[in-house]
């Protein structure tokens, strides 16, 4: 199998990165085809999460998808109950680091705290709680695990915003729709020292705007395995 080398190289003025050499990309037969998040996400400053450097994150559980993107780390939450089982198979499956969701909604309190827990056994490198979490299950889970708490935030209170970090948060994670770059730049002037990880849409302008408003790392929402699946055969029905 004939392994494939390319070069990627950064714009001046577009980071440190910029002041090395080109960087060297080393992809096989097979998987050379893979998922690419938008490069527009490399402007990003990244959050160094004990000691790996991230700056992009796919939010998907879809193991295929979690195999074949070239995304700094999965972003591993879903809009149902926290289930042991669905991180361990992410875990098993994934080569990068991995946030996985341990509830916010109707899952809290000590349950999700023993569900951050498990994630941190299983070996992830954060967890996320959702938007409707209390600060009081912030805090148990602070005295309970030692890897970071994201916790999802949708508008720019700042009293609120400011509680949270008080329970312990870690980092921010802004998912505030139409208005996330917005948020995340009243963020950044009142706490200019908390990580800030952020929804950037499939919108390379949307992304730039955010990464320039102060968030240090986007969350890209690839396409779902039936899109891509629809793609492919149509290629191959053109071939053949």
């Amino acid at each position: 199998m004939k392994l494939q080398i390319s070069f990627f190289n950064y714009d001046i003025g577009k980071g440190i990165e910029s002041m090395y050499k080109p960087v060297p990309r080393i992809t096989g037969n097979l998987r050379s085809y893979m998922i690419k998040v938008p490069e527009i996400i490399r402007e990003a400053s990244g959050i160094v999460i004990l000691g790996r450097k991230i700056k992009s994150l796919a939010f998907t559980t879809d193991i295929a998808i979690i195999e074949n993107i070239d995304a700094d780390a999965i972003w591993a939450v879903y809009p149902f109950t926290p289930q042991p089982t669905i991180t361990h198979a992410i875990m098993t499956c994934s080569d990068v680091p991995v946030f996985c969701g341990v509830g916010g909604g109707v899952t809290n309190g000590q349950r999700s705290s023993n569900l951050a827990l498990h994630a941190e056994f299983q070996g992830a490198i954060g967890v996320v709680l959702n938007a409707p979490s209390s600060n009081d299950t912030v805090n148990m889970m602070k005295q309970t695990i030692d890897i970071p708490v994201a916790i999802t935030v949708v508008s720019d209170n700042l009293q609120k915003i400011e509680d949270r970090i008080n329970a312990g948060a870690d980092i921010l994670n802004v998912a505030a729709g139409k208005n996330t770059s917005k948020v995340v730049k009243i963020i950044k002037q009142h706490f200019s020292n908390i990580p800030i990880i952020a929804t950037g849409g499939g919108d390379e302008e949307v992304i730039k705007e955010t990464i320039e408003a102060g968030a240090n790392a986007i969350i890209y929402n690839p396409p779902s395995t039936l899109e891509i699946f629809r793609s492919r055969m149509d290629v191959y029905r053109n071939e053949y």
